[in-house]
């Protein structure tokens, strides 16, 4: 197999048009035209490169996946359906036209997963980047945002926390815990849930964990001119945290709320509807409150202040 920077551009385009999806538009020009007419149009972009997001030990299929799933936990948060993706490849020159390929297909199983396809892109040679534009709709939804939280209100997150940092200390101490590696490496984005989440109408505002439950706290209470109590004994932390952390003999704490790369949702209600949230059968676990000032978590009868995570 050849090189990418031995290969021409036009033949990597077609190289990677037969190892992904026909996408249900006309995708040969320079713009796909999306027929939408489904409410508002929702877009968000993020990159990932092979020195920060690549550990020793993801395949280019997982790290494809990835790059797709960040987008997609963005639009999640939101609560929009996605309807495309389009990417940019900034690819070393050396690298083999195969890998390409599959970082492709992984993209493109997670955009199948998701419910849509990739609409287009572009490659070049550079150090390993990949950056993806989602696109989503609303379909009549009103759409969760990071402004509307206020004291009194329930913070609540979807899954449990932890996940993916195990993760990443399994793979780099070797360490055989196959979901937790899962969770680091094909994050699953939060799609069904934040569609239901935005259709109640309920959420006062949401946010995704990409880069953990300390910032993402923070965030919004930044956000919204309040503070916030986190009640450590209420946290649904995965089981490969204590795992992990009992291998190496390390502390819990930053591993479940300090580390990023998980893609649950974080979002705060009125105390009043949660009844009627859980009757929507999204699975959420009540975390804290916001308050009035301060951002702090509750442990062991001490609080302790949140800063934002270190991922």
């Amino acid at each position: 197999m050849a090189s990418f920077g031995d290969t021409d551009e036009r033949d990597m385009i077609s190289m990677i048009r037969g190892c992904i999806r026909k996408a249900p538009c006309d995708t040969d020009d320079d713009a796909a035209v999306i027929p939408v007419g489904r409410g508002d149009l929702v877009v968000c972009t993020d990159s990932v490169t092979f020195e920060r997001h690549k550990p020793e030990g993801m395949t280019f299929e997982q790290f494809g996946w990835m790059s797709a799933a960040v987008n997609m936990s963005d639009l999640a948060a939101m609560g929009a359906t996605p309807i495309g993706i389009v990417s940019a490849l900034a690819l070393p020159k050396e690298m083999d036209t195969s890998d390409v390929c599959t970082i492709m297909t992984g993209m493109d199983e997670c955009a199948e997963f998701c419910g849509c396809h990739i609409l287009g892109g572009d490659t070049k040679p550079g150090n390993g980047t990949v950056a993806v534009t989602a696109l989503g709709v609303m379909e009549g939804r009103r759409p969760m945002t990071r402004k509307g939280a206020s004291p009194g209100d329930v913070i609540a997150v979807t899954g449990d926390l932890g996940a993916a940092a195990a993760g990443f200390l399994a793979l780099a101490n070797g360490f055989d815990i196959p979901d937790a590696i899962s969770a680091l490496c094909a994050p699953i984005p939060r799609i069904e849930e934040g569609k239901i989440l935005s259709s109640t109408g309920m959420v006062t505002s949401c946010i995704d964990l990409s880069d953990g439950l300390a910032t993402a706290v923070n965030t919004i209470c930044s956000m919204n001119g309040c503070g916030a109590i986190i009640e450590w004994d209420l946290l649904p932390r995965s089981p490969h945290v204590d795992d992990v952390c009992g291998r190496l003999g390390i502390g819990d704490r930053e591993i479940t709320i300090g580390w990023g790369g998980e893609y649950e949702l974080l979002f705060t209600f009125d105390r009043k509807d949660a009844e009627a949230l859980y009757d929507t059968g999204v699975e959420f676990s009540m975390i804290g409150l916001v308050t009035e000032r301060d951002v702090v978590l509750h442990r062991d009868g001490k609080y302790e202040e949140i800063a934002n995570g270190s991922y």
